[in-house]
């Protein structure tokens, strides 16, 4: 029988959710549960594909090519379950799919309403694609008391009258602030944020208060007074400095021990919680044997939730050689005007330029890319990045000097152009420029098969044929694969078909990859991704030589 346990967020938005239900996850996990988490997004895109990075973060990519919300990064990494299409869901998808029923005449002639029709769509959504899980974690975006969530909440209300009360449980993450003035933590943001959802016919059945310094037990017993708890289900989560301690915190807090017992499910299930994985990984995080300092040269590192999961990845590629990895962001638009500005990058150990898209900023990514190849820098292109390390090998190894994309307008000899159309499986994908920008791109998992004896075929294990996620819109022109091998770079990782280079390395070079994938996104704390590992392996023995 599964269980269904819905996190709503009150107070103030970006205080955790997706770690807390993460965290949840993995300790329920480790108690020996089958879990499945999910997101309810409340904005009106389809999904976030078409959205800036600077409006929601990254945007995730599952194996089934969903594009989807950044919280799906955390509940993989801490729990190791693949998310699907199914895992996330916005009002945008919800009202589009309702409105398709409603032309087709699927509601033979009734006035379509939010309730029942919106809130019978979003309750199919929450339950379906299931098969023999303990617990479904289902995460609602946004914060209580915004109008934008209120079908998602009416939904969650109705499901679980319908489920019973032993198969759901709402758990709400407020903020307790500290009011310098009055020297103490104060408790009514959150007694109104429970009353906010009260309104909506929601009882809260756990309390988890995010906190930059310990709750009292006076405030918890307080808060269980005022809101309708227990004190024991007041849930203190204070700040860390690492996120992966977070498991522990909430373990130790008794968050997953009482989310148990509301279910009646707490019997004999204590001795078996093992968290040394978790404890371990904290102390490399805390306690590394050195540091290496990395250079992402990107175009969106004023926000760093934009490149979230390369963060984490390479936060992973430290803790596999156990070293601190100090990362430098670094906006590329700064190399392309003055030269001179690339001695920033002379005292690193390592540099990587990520994807993106759009022409601003991408002479300073050759740039950057340049400087690695020239002074034996060890560097790791991602998807667009991959695409400026193709640019900078044709331009300056292969003497094609008009080398350049047709993502930034017509050019000469276009190494990187629009991909058109590629093979999934049997099934043959075709795009054209006039698609619609939304799930246009090649998305999802996708095959590569590597050359025997390569770089890249020793990182992976001498494995002769990888799986790993895509999101790209333009690829690397194989017609101009024979000009950049003879001047020394190797196409090492190829589709099947052998149509689309997928991986380049310079085998003269120390350690120079470029991927067309995003390798970030199958990257864990406990299963560091290889190319990060190595990537950051080379930047230690580099460390060395300096």
């Amino acid at each position: 029988m599964t269980r269904f346990i819905f996190i709503t967020g009150g107070v103030v938005s970006s205080l955790g959710k997706g770690i807390a239900s993460a965290a949840l996850g993995a300790l329920l996990q480790a108690r020996g549960y089958k879990v499945r988490l999910r997101k309810l997004d409340p904005y009106i895109n389809v999904d976030p594909g078409t959205m800036s990075p600077y409006q929601h973060g990254e945007v995730y990519v599952t194996d089934d090519g969903a594009e989807t919300d950044l919280d799906l990064g955390h509940y993989e990494r801490f729990t190791g379950v693949a998310a699907r299409q199914s895992d996330n869901v916005t009002t945008g998808r919800i009202y589009s799919n309702v409105i398709a029923r409603e032309r087709r005449g699927d509601y033979l002639g009734a006035t379509v309403q939010v309730i029942p029709h919106i809130t019978d769509a979003i309750k199919e959504f929450v339950t379906s694609d299931l098969t023999d899980e303990d617990f479904v974690l289902c995460e609602i975006g946004g914060t209580v008391g915004d109008i934008e969530s209120l079908p998602f909440l009416e939904a969650i209300r109705q499901l679980s009258n319908e489920l019973g009360r032993d198969r759901a449980v709402f758990v709400h993450l407020t903020l307790m602030p500290y009011i310098p003035a009055a020297g103490e933590i104060k408790t009514k943001p959150t007694q109104h944020s429970v009353k906010e959802l009260l309104s909506v016919g929601i009882q809260a059945d756990l309390l988890v208060c995010r906190s930059d310094r310990p709750v009292s037990v006076e405030a918890r017993r307080k808060l269980a007074l005022f809101c309708n708890v227990s004190p024991e289900r007041v849930i203190e989560a204070l700040d860390v400095d690492t996120i992966y301690d977070v498991p522990v915190r909430y373990h130790e807090a008794g968050f997953d021990t009482e989310v148990l017992k509301r279910f009646g499910m707490d019997k004999g299930r204590e001795a078996e919680v093992d968290l040394s994985v978790w404890r371990n990984i904290v102390q490399r995080v805390r306690a590394p044997e050195g540091q290496v300092s990395i250079a992402v040269v990107g175009k969106y590192t004023n926000l760093l939730d934009a490149y979230k999961s390369l963060h984490e990845a390479l936060v992973h590629g430290g803790i596999a050689n156990n070293v601190r990895v100090k990362l430098d962001w670094i906006e590329s638009e700064i190399f392309e005007n003055d030269e001179t500005t690339l001695h920033r990058l002379e005292n690193c150990n390592g540099i990587l330029v990520p994807g993106g898209f759009g022409g601003r900023g991408t002479e300073g990514k050759v740039a950057a890319v340049r400087f690695a190849r020239e002074k034996n820098i060890p560097f790791l292109g991602i998807c667009f990045g991959m695409q400026m390390a193709v640019i900078e090998a044709a331009r300056n190894l292969a003497g094609i000097s008009g080398a350049g994309s047709t993502e930034f307008g017509t050019c000469k000899d276009p190494v990187v152009g629009l991909l058109t159309e590629w093979r999934r499986g049997n099934r043959v994908e075709r795009r054209s420029e006039s698609d619609d920008v939304g799930g246009s791109m090649r998305l999802g998992a996708y095959a590569c098969r590597l050359a025997p004896g390569s770089k890249v075929a020793e990182v992976y294990g001498n494995q002769a044929e990888i799986s790993e996620r895509h999101r790209h819109r333009y690829e690397v022109n194989i017609n101009y694969r024979d000009k950049l091998e003879g001047a020394g770079m190797v196409f090492s990782g190829m589709s099947p078909d052998g149509e689309l280079p997928e991986i380049v390395e310079i085998p003269s070079h120390p350690w120079f990859i470029g991927v067309q994938f995003h390798p970030e996104l199958k990257s864990k704390p406990s299963n560091p991704h290889p190319l990060f590992a190595s990537f950051i392996h080379a930047a230690i023995e580099n460390s060395r030589l300096v």
